[in-house]
């Protein structure tokens, strides 16, 4: 019979984190987290880590050279170039629109 191997130091957990929940946001994530097959624990630490990604993403300065910079707000302020395959795409009704559906 084999030993488990020991965890390494980067494997163990070294940190707890407590939420108060009322009993239906209790119940919402639990639901989640049975239909991802994982534990509520796991559930909500990866989408947590998700948000939080998320979140500083959005926060990330953009950095670049002078001249990069000009260029990028000469483009910003430029008029629209025109595309007639797109100015068509949008003059024309679309499933979105309610056309195209079957009659009931």
């Amino acid at each position: 019979m084999r030993k488990p191997k020991p965890k390494t130091p980067s494997a163990v957990k070294a940190t707890t984190v407590q939420l108060r929940l009322r009993p239906a946001q209790k119940a919402v994530l639990a639901r989640a987290a049975e239909l991802r097959q994982t534990s509520l624990s796991n559930f909500m630490l990866e989408h947590a880590c998700e948000a939080a990604q998320q979140v500083l993403a959005e926060q990330v300065d953009i950095v670049m050279p002078p001249a990069e910079w000009e260029a990028f707000c000469k483009a910003l302020d430029a008029p629209p170039r025109q595309i007639p395959a797109l100015e068509k795409l949008l003059r024309e009704a679309s499933v979105f629109d309610g056309q195209g559906q079957a009659a009931r």
